[in-house]
């Protein structure tokens, strides 16, 4: 039976989710200015965002699986320590193809997040499960967000390599105290590497939660990507002219729906799993009536921002709950490939939204953005029936 985990220790291994996936979206707020500074073409800015993008999607499919096979108090410590290093080579970087590397390099072992996730499953009491991965997965929501005012007030202050020098230094403590405070992670056996790898497309071919899950997460994070992708066009364009830092704070407000989510664990602990994700897709859906709103006024668009971000972040904790106990010998493996499914959802999200934008406006954003939020919405309507056949521990 595994034993409690202290508030210390979640808030250790929240804090690893947060600094971690920050090393990932730091690069946004300061896109300009870290193009400006390593010569790079303005056509060319986009890979500084596309390499972090694309390290991670390796990391989930090569590197999470080795939760199911090797100590994972000891890959969070690695992990960490190599995040801090890409983070150090960005930081240092002469040019864009060193800085480059150092975002792939980040990218990469970022997925001690999942890693972190996966420790969390295994180690709390059922009972407690979903409260746990609910407050170990804010802090991934804190960091996406929260690292736009970071980023924006320090790249404004000190220069963007002042950003990754931070992240670098978090990294490497975190890193230090992660291996002082928390547990081992022991198991009376483990998994091969191989066998856990194929665990992924077994997934996907056999088992109808894990598929129903990906593919609402695949939309939810579609329409997440949307608005934390395309929001600084509208608010650095006429009326507003907002600049970097003012835009960044803009996070807070997502931050603010972030932490109100909290309580989804619990929700999920109670067995309402299913419900919290049928109302929160509506709601999301909703949210973009809101965000479609810049002028005259912003509170719209704010109060939209902070619906959003409760409602993915109920989603997100209420799919990993449903999944984690359905296969708790596998955890590792069933987070890294669900995050799979976020990674390219981000990735559409992003692509789409700036497309959507420079053809007809933020309004197409929005309804994009909506749409994707109905596409989940009617994937959680079409899989009910599948995760039905879950145990009493997690009914649905």
């Amino acid at each position: 039976m595994p034993s409690t985990i202290t508030s210390g220790q979640r808030f250790v291994l929240a804090s690893v989710c947060a600094v971690a996936v920050s090393t990932i979206y730091a690069i946004q707020p300061v896109l300009e200015a870290a193009g400006s500074d390593l010569g790079l073409a303005g056509s060319a800015l986009g890979w500084l965002v596309a390499v972090g993008q694309l390290g991670y999607f390796a990391g989930l499919v090569l590197l999470v699986p080795l939760g199911d096979v090797l100590d994972r108090r000891t890959l969070i410590v690695g992990h960490l320590i190599l995040t801090g290093a890409g983070a150090t080579i960005t930081s240092l970087a002469p040019g864009g193809v060193i800085a480059g590397v150092g975002l792939a390099v980040a990218g990469l072992f970022a997925v001690v997040v999942q890693i972190t996730v996966a420790y969390v499953a295994a180690t709390s009491p059922p009972g407690e499960r979903g409260r746990n991965i609910g407050t170990v997965t804010s802090g991934v929501v804190l960091g996406i967000l929260g690292v736009r005012v970071l980023a924006g007030v320090l790249g404004d202050h000190f220069g963007w390599r002042a950003v990754y020098a931070v992240l670098a230094a978090l990294c490497l403590t975190l890193a230090l105290i992660a291996h002082r405070t928390l547990d081992p992670d022991a198991r009376p056996a483990r998994a091969r590497y191989r066998d856990v790898l194929a665990t992924a497309g077994h997934l996907v071919a056999t088992d109808r939660l894990f598929l129903g899950r990906g593919l609402i997460t695949f939309f939810l994070f579609a329409s997440f990507g949307t608005l934390w992708s395309g929001l600084a066009l509208p608010l650095a364009a006429a009326p507003w002219h907002f600049g970097t830092t003012a835009i960044g704070l803009f996070g807070l407000a997502g931050l603010i729906g972030a932490v109100a989510a909290g309580r989804a664990g619990i929700w999920a602990d109670a067995g309402r799993a299913q419900a919290v994700t049928g109302w929160s897709l509506a709601l999301l859906a909703v949210s973009w009536t809101l965000t479609a709103q810049t002028v005259p006024a912003l509170w719209p668009l704010i109060a939209g921002v902070v619906l959003l971000d409760f409602t993915v972040q109920a989603v997100h904790v209420s799919s990993q709950h449903l999944l984690t106990a359905a296969h708790p010998e596998r955890s590792s493996s069933v987070i890294g490939a669900y995050m799979a499914f976020y990674s390219l959802g981000s990735a559409l999200g992003a692509v789409t939204t700036a497309w959507a934008y420079a053809s007809s406006g933020w309004w197409a954003s929005c309804l994009l953005g909506a749409a994707y939020a109905v596409a989940a919405l009617a994937v959680w309507a079409l899989s009910r029936r599948a995760a039905g056949a879950l145990p009493v521990s997690c009914p649905s």
